[in-house]
């Protein structure tokens, strides 16, 4: 009998801390995040699957490749995400070709094995804090760079950043780096359409109902920018990560509750 397309059995997610999931629950609570909100959709289709996820938070695109392909190839996924990149985007040395390259070579090596690979662009940082501005180069030059990588290796694209909602603060955590559990629901849902799971639709691109919140101030930014740009670049000159002694938090294949 031919494979149900919808049907996998066996999903890994690489990549960072979006894949972990921070915005979306606590590390007291626990971390849900678009890679566990996947699972769960993929689960409803796919009655015996199994769940990994290798992801940690502050890692480069080249130690995704490192720490976290081999362990993901001995898995044997049907199905992988990877997402990394932000992180060093936000490196004072950049290279884009670098950093897709490290993709690229996540891809080739998942889909070489059979599986069938989905990964993400990035919306512009400046569409939802100002202060990033200096970085809407770096986005575009990169998400460029992972569609060219993306349609030599057969991995489907998910656009994240054309649609205006992404830049509705209601999907962000109050670091602005990090989505929020709206965010998360709606990356989640945005890949079940990539991957044509039955029930999936286009809603996760529509905007949300308005809520009448004001506009972000200039002393709103001053107080995002205390509050986590000041730590976060503090991090960075002390040569640390948010993820040092961190592993990934589901480093085996489990199975997924519907």
């Amino acid at each position: 009998m031919p494979r149900d397309e919808h049907r996998y059995l066996r999903y890994v997610a690489l990549g960072d801390s979006q894949t972990e999931g921070l915005g979306d629950g606590d590390d007291t609570t626990g971390l849900r995040g678009l890679a566990d909100r996947l699972a769960e959709h993929l689960a409803l289709h796919s009655p015996g699957l199994r769940y990994a996820n290798l992801a940690v938070r502050g890692r480069l695109a080249g130690q995704v490749r490192a720490e976290q392909l081999a362990p993901a190839l001995a898995l044997r996924p049907d199905l992988a995400t990877v997402v990394a990149g932000v992180n060093d985007i936000l490196r004072p040395r950049f290279d884009a070709g670098e950093v897709a390259g490290h993709l690229e070579a996540m891809f080739g090596a998942l889909t070489g094995q059979g599986a069938r690979v989905l990964t993400m662009t990035f919306p512009d940082l400046a569409r939802i804090t100002p202060l990033a501005r200096p970085l809407s180069p770096r986005v575009s030059e990169l998400n460029d760079r992972i569609r060219t990588a993306a349609a030599r290796q057969g991995v489907a694209v998910v656009e994240t950043g054309h649609h205006p909602v992404v830049t509705d603060p209601r999907l962000w955590s109050a670091d602005r780096l990090h989505a929020g559990p709206l965010g998360h629901e709606r990356i989640a849902a945005a890949l079940a359409y990539a991957l044509g799971l039955p029930g999936s639709d286009d809603s996760w691109t529509r905007p949300l109902p308005p809520d009448g919140a004001p506009r972000s101030t200039v002393a709103a930014e001053l107080r995002w920018a205390a509050a986590f740009l000041g730590p976060w670049l503090g991090r960075r000159l002390r040569g640390r990560s948010s993820g040092d002694a961190r592993t990934a938090k589901r480093p085996e294949l489990l199975p997924v509750l519907p």
